[in-house]
């Protein structure tokens, strides 16, 4: 009888860059690649699209594939398409992606409709060689033993890499429904069209709520036992802020989130007016990443705090964890009161982990997350009277505030740690492989001439 194999099991990761800017997706896919392979897995994560951008240890171990700017002009052109892969293959090379996007290339919905499609369309589409090249590199090279797609708009890709792969494919839905949701017609319904039939091919799908996973169940038309719900987790180094220190003054209230109207900037303004006018001696810090598409919501929106002088400031998009941290640090509370319904809320798990308490929208994943920790308060959605009573609260109960702090502090360090989900994560995957029998890593023997 062969002795069991002592190969480390190998998850990859297929992720998409954020077109240069801080994106919640690949920065959650990047801790969960470094948490695994911390548990001593093996753990690769495969950048698509850009590189990504995190301000963290970058763990992607792999050239781009479908590179945003060849998967442009496939789309534009069938003459390009055409051309041999080393004619074109340099594109995608991380440094004059990122000059590409650095003029601005938009990774806006509205803008995106027929490229999404055509991605979706996979084999069938004009980015039938870029799907190729990925598929073969995670099959015929790489060789992992469970593939993990970081969203639904990849499932294009599921058919070509099983082709190549034999082993279990899945997919972590983290907020598809909202990109989907902001293409215009006929690119939603085509796209949600399509999404439906390439996920048929998944051995499972990841999610980080029990909101999502019955939202997303009937969004997709997939039975719910198709869903595996996975820990979310943050990695708590750096994350030194304290309830004690949350407790200062003035009383500051934050936004932290990428500037867009789904995240809600406008309600936190419009319940910062009332509340500022009762307690004059409060603040607003506001941090995140501003788009060129979001600029002119972005100046409409705050216009009316131009007035208040120091009692506003925008930070900007912190470039490091460093300088994430002390935005949270000096805050008294927390609130990005989105209007579409988050599927994780890596942010509230942030601002907790330094001891910051939270207000949040009763909608989405923030109900589990708050009855979960215990850290914050929750609000109707679209009511910035609400929002405003509810730091009304905190600001009037010093000791309940800092009851809220403590309990966010240590629960997020109990529940949501990276350690805890990458080994929950691993668990999983291990009686997937298991169970399907399949054992890509087995040493291959090679037959003697």
């Amino acid at each position: 009888m062969p002795e069991p194999s002592s190969k480390k099991l190998h998850v990859a990761i297929i992720t998409s860059g954020g077109a240069g800017m801080f994106c919640g997706a690949c920065m959650h896919d990047n801790t969960w690649t470094r948490a695994m392979i911390n548990q001593g897995a093996e753990a690769t994560l495969i950048p698509t699209y850009t590189p990504i951008r995190v301000d963290e240890q970058n763990m992607t171990g792999s050239p781009v594939f479908l590179g945003g700017i060849n998967v442009y002009l496939n789309y534009r052109s069938p003459l390009w398409r055409r051309l041999p892969r080393f004619m074109k293959h340099w594109l995608n090379t991380p440094w004059i992606i990122n000059l590409a996007t650095s003029f601005g290339v938009s990774n806006d919905a509205h803008e995106l409709g027929a490229l999404t499609v055509t991605l979706l369309e996979g084999e069938q589409g004009p980015e039938l060689m870029e799907i190729e090249e990925l598929a073969q590199f995670v099959g015929d090279q790489l060789k992992p033993d469970v593939v993990c797609l970081s969203n639904a708009l990849l499932s294009g890709t599921i058919k070509t890499i099983k082709q190549h792969f034999q082993g279990p494919v899945y997919c972590v839905l983290q907020g598809d429904d909202v990109f989907l949701e902001e293409l215009g017609e006929p690119y939603r319904g085509r796209s949600l069209e399509l999404i439906r039939q390439n996920v048929q091919q998944l051995d499972g799908v990841l999610v980080h709520s029990d909101y999502y996973r019955d939202f997303m169940s009937k969004y997709l038309d997939l039975p719910v036992d198709h869903f595996q719900k996975m820990l979310l987790g943050i990695d708590l180094k750096g994350h030194d802020g304290t309830p004690n220190e949350s407790q200062h003054e003035p009383f500051t209230i934050g936004f932290f989130a990428r500037i867009c109207k789904e995240k809600g900037l406008h309600n936190v303004v419009q319940a910062f007016e009332l509340f500022h006018k009762k307690y004059p001696d409060s603040r607003l810090c506001v941090g995140g990443f501003l788009g060129k598409e979001s600029e002119a919501y972005f100046q409409e929106t705050t216009e009316p705090l131009a007035a208040l002088n120091e009692a506003y400031q925008y930070w900007g998009s912190p470039d490091t964890r460093e300088e994430k941290v002390a935005f949270y640090k000096s805050l008294s509370v927390l609130s990005v009161p989105t209007d579409y319904h988050e599927p994780k809320g890596l942010f509230v798990l942030e601002a907790m982990a330094n001891g910051v308490p939270v207000v949040q929208p009763a909608h989405g994943a923030f109900p589990e997350l708050i009855e979960k920790t215990e850290g914050g308060l929750l609000v109707p959605p679209g009511d910035p009277q609400a929002l405003a009573d509810a730091w009304e609260k905190l600001y009037r109960d010093k000791d309940y505030c800092r009851k809220l702090a403590q309990q966010g502090y240590e629960r997020v360090r109990q529940f949501y740690s990276a350690e805890l989900m990458a080994e929950e994560s691993l668990q999983f995957f291990q009686k997937v492989v298991e169970n399907s029998g399949f054992a890509q890593n087995e040493p291959q023997l090679t037959p003697e001439p």
